[in-house]
C-alpha cells in the first residue's frame, strides 16, 4: 500500500518510517494523500478520516497519531468512506512488563513491542526491574540476570519516545530485593531475605544511586519507587540490632527518606499503595479486606507528594473497585491504578478473570476519575509464559482508554490488526488451564497446565485432584486446535508453538500418575510394563520437543539469563521420568518387592471441594516435590 504524508509531520514521521515493514506500507508522493494535523486542545481527541480519495489525521499528542494511522491503515483497506473519532478517557494507559522474574526482554524485542503499543495507543510503559539495571558501585546488582546496561535503557527509552510512549523505570525500594541481597557483599544492607535495613545510612546511599543512575537513563520525570509486600520490615536483623518498632512509623520514616532523595533529583514518584491499606486492616488480611477504613492518624502522617498506585487483579465486581478507589482518595490525591493480565505462574493466559476482571475495573476508573492507568504483566515462579500471550488484554485496555465504553466487535478487529492475531485464538491458549472439571471462565486461577506438566509420575501430588477426569482426549484436541491456527506467516505465529507441545505432553502425562497407582493397586503387572515401555518413552520424546520450542522462544524474545532455572526443570522431569521407567521395570522383573511411592495414599493438594478449579500453586519446587529443594532461613 503506498501513502502519500503530508502537513504536521514534525516528530512522527520518523516512527513512520519505523512501521512501514510492520505495517506493509510504502511513503512515497505517488501514495493515497493523508493530511496531517496536530492541534493541542486535549478536549479533541482523535480524528481519522478518509473521503475522495483524500486521508485526514488530526491529532493532540504524538502516540494518538500513531493510533490513528494505524486505524487510518487498518480501515482504508476495506473502506472507501470512513470518519472515527475518538477520545482519550485517561492521562496515562500503558503496561508493565516484569523484567525480574528472569526473562528480560532483549531489546530488539522491545523495539518490536513498541511498536505495537503505539498503535494500540499506549502512551506509557513501566519497566519493572527490582536488581535488572546496572549500579556501576554494586556488581552484584543484577549479577548472571540479564541486567540493562545504562546505555541500553537510553536506548529503549529514545525508541519509546519517537512513538509517544513514556518510558518509566518502576523499581524497588524496600522490598523484593530477595535476588540481591541474597549475596554476601549486601549482607550489610539486608534486614531479611527481601527487605532492605532501613535507618541504616549506607542504604540511603544505595537508593541514592538507583534514583541517581534511572534519572540518567530515562527521560521521565516519574519513578515507581515499589514498597508493596514489605510484611517483614523491621522484623530481621532490624529488630536483633535496634527493638520492636511500629511498621507505619519505620514505613512512613523510611518513605520521607526515598521522597527526599526522588525530589533532589527532580522526580515524581510514585508506589505501591497495599502496605498503608494492609496496616489499617484491623485483620491484618490482604490490601483489598473491604471493611479496611483508613484511619486519620495514618492519613496525617503520610506524605503527599507520593502516588499511591491501587493494584488488583482479582475482582470482577466494578462496586468493589470503586470502593476501594474512594478508600485510596482518603490520602488527598488521586491515586493511579494497576490491573494485571494473567500470564504469570501458568503457560496459559487467564482470559477468563483478566477480562472480566479489567471490565470492572476500567469502568471504575472512568466513573471516580482516575487518570493514571496501568496493566501489569507479571512473571512469577520464573515466567514460563510470555508476554505476547497477554495482547488481547492490553487491546482491552487500549479501547477502553478511547471510549466511554468497550467496543467489543471493535477490539477483535483491532487485536487481529496490531498483532495480526485472532482474539480467539488469544483465548485458545486459556484452554490449557480450562480441562473438564474448571468452571467456564477460571475465576478461580486455577493453573494446571503448570502442575501437571512439573509435578512427578511416582509421587503425583495432584492426582488426586484429577482422578476419574478425562483429560487425555482434551488436550489430545487442543493440540490439534492449536495445530489448525498455526500461521507461519505471522510473525507472532511461534507463540502457538510452546502451547501445542504442551497440550501434547499434557495428552498422556496428566493423568499417568492416576493409571500408574490403578494399576499397581489393581496388580496388572501389564499395565505397568505398556506404561514403562510405551507411554513413558513417548511422554520423554514430547517433552524434548516441547523444551526445544520452549528454548527457541526464549531466545527469540529474551536474553539467555534465567533460561537455565526452566532447562533445570526441564532436565529433572526428564530424569524423573526416566527413574520412574526404571523403577516400574525393576518391580516387574522382581528385583524389588513393591514400589514404595505408589504404596501412598494420594491425599489432596490443597482442599478444592469448594472450589470450581482444579487447584493452583504458585512455585515449581512445591508440584515437582513434597521434600526439601532448598531451606529457607528468616533473614
Amino acid at each position: 500500500m503506498k501513502l502519500a504524508l503530508y502537513g504536521d509531520l514534525e516528530g512522527v514521521l520518523e516512527g513512520v518510517h519505523l512501521l512501514q515493514d510492520k505495517l506493509q506500507i510504502e511513503l512515497t508522493g505517488e501514495g493515497l494523500p493523508i493530511k496531517v494535523k496536530r492541534i493541542d486542545d486535549k478536549q479533541h481527541g482523535l480524528t481519522v478520516s478518509l473521503s475522495a480519495g483524500k486521508g485526514e489525521i488530526i491529532y493532540n499528542e504524538r502516540v494518538t497519531f500513531f493510533r490513528g494511522f494505524g486505524l487510518f491503515v487498518e480501515h482504508v483497506k476495506n473502506k472507501d468512506v470512513f470518519h472515527i473519532q475518538e477520545k482519550m478517557q485517561f492521562s496515562t494507559i500503558g503496561p508493565m512488563f516484569d523484567l525480574s522474574r528472569n526473562a528480560v526482554m532483549k531489546v530488539e524485542t522491545f523495539k518490536e513491542m513498541f511498536q505495537t503499543l503505539a498503535l494500540m495507543g499506549f502512551n506509557a510503559t513501566m519497566l519493572y526491574m527490582e536488581d535488572v539495571y546496572e549500579l556501576k558501585s554494586q556488581p552484584y546488582f543484577g549479577y548472571m540476570r540479564g541486567r540493562y546496561s545504562q546505555d541500553e535503557l537510553i536506548e529503549l527509552d529514545q525508541y519509546a519516545h519517537r512513538f509517544g510512549i513514556e518510558l518509566i523505570p518502576c523499581i524497588q525500594t524496600l522490598a523484593h530485593l530477595e535476588e540481591f541481597l541474597k549475596w554476601s557483599a549486601a549482607a550489610h544492607l539486608k534486614d531479611t531475605r527481601g527487605v532492605l535495613l532501613v535507618e541504616n545510612e549506607v542504604t540511603y546511599e544505595l537508593i541514592d544511586e538507583m534514583i541517581k543512575t534511572l534519572r540518567k537513563s530515562f527521560r521521565s520525570k516519574r519513578i515507581h519507587i515499589g514498597m508493596d509486600e514489605a510484611e517483614e520490615l523491621g522484623r530481621g536483623v532490624y529488630l536483633n540490632k535496634y527493638g520492636y518498632k511500629d511498621r507505619l512509623q519505620l514505613m512512613i520514616k523510611h518513605l520521607s527518606r526515598v521522597l527526599k532523595i526522588t525530589e533532589q533529583y527532580g522526580l515524581e514518584p510514585m508506589m505501591w499503595s497495599d502496605m498503608f491499606l494492609k496496616l489499617a486492616s484491623k485483620t491484618g488480611e490482604a490490601h483489598y479486606d473491604m471493611s479496611t477504613e483508613i484511619p486519620q492518624e495514618m492519613i496525617d502522617i503520610t506524605p503527599e507528594n507520593v502516588t499511591m498506585m491501587y493494584w488488583d487483579y482479582a475482582h470482577t465486581n466494578k462496586d468493589d473497585y470503586v470502593s476501594l478507589i474512594r478508600k485510596h482518595k482518603a490520602f488527598g490525591n488521586k491515586p493511579a491504578f494497576a490491573g494485571g493480565v494473567w500470564v504469570w505462574n501458568t503457560f496459559a493466559p487467564n482470559y477468563g478473570l483478566s477480562l472480566q476482571a479489567g471490565q470492572a475495573a476500567l469502568q471504575a476508573c472512568k466513573d471516580e476519575g482516575v487518570q493514571d492507568v496501568f496493566v501489569t504483566l507479571w512473571g512469577d515462579d520464573g515466567y514460563e509464559n510470555n508476554y505476547y500471550t497477554a495482547l488481547l488484554g492490553l487491546q482491552m485496555y487500549a479501547e477502553h482508554a478511547y471510549s466511554k465504553e468497550l467496543d467489543h466487535e471493535k477490539l477483535r478487529e483491532r487485536v487481529q490488526f496490531c498483532t495480526g492475531i485472532e482474539a480467539k485464538n488469544y483465548l485458545l491458549l486459556g484452554k490449557l488451564d480450562t480441562p473438564v472439571g474448571v468452571e467456564d471462565g477460571n475465576t478461580e486461577q486455577t493453573n494446571p497446565s503448570k502442575f501437571l506438566l512439573w509435578q512427578d509420575v511416582l509421587i503425583g501430588l495432584f492426582d488426586k485432584h484429577v482422578e476419574g477426569l478425562e483429560l487425555t482426549s482434551y488436550y489430545a484436541s487442543l493440540e490439534k486446535q492449536l495445530n489448525a491456527v498455526r500461521n507461519p506467516k505471522l510473525a507472532l505465529d511461534y507463540i502457538f508453538d510452546v502451547p501445542e507441545k504442551l497440550a501434547a505432553v499434557l495428552a498422556l502425562k496428566a493423568t499417568v500418575g492416576v493409571q500408574l497407582k490403578a494399576a499397581y493397586d489393581t496388580g496388572e503387572e501389564e499395565e505397568l510394563k505398556r506404561i514403562a515401555s510405551e507411554v513413558l518413552p513417548e511422554i520423554l520424546n514430547k517433552v524434548e520437543a516441547l523444551r526445544a520450542a520452549h528454548r527457541n522462544q526464549w531466545l527469540r524474545m529474551h536474553k539467555p539469563f534465567g533460561w537455565e532455572v526452566i532447562d533445570i526443570r526441564y532436565g529433572g522431569l526428564k530424569n524423573r521420568i526416566d527413574t520412574a521407567i526404571y523403577r516400574i521395570n525393576d518391580y516387574i522383573d522382581g528385583q524389588i518387592d513393591r514400589i514404595e511411592e505408589l504404596e501412598e495414599e494420594r491425599l489432596y493438594y490443597h482442599d478444592i471441594t469448594h472450589s470450581s478449579g482444579l487447584g493452583w500453586s504458585s512455585y515449581y519446587y512445591r508440584m515437582a516435590s513434597p521434600n526439601v529443594f532448598f531451606h529457607v532461613l528468616p533473614i
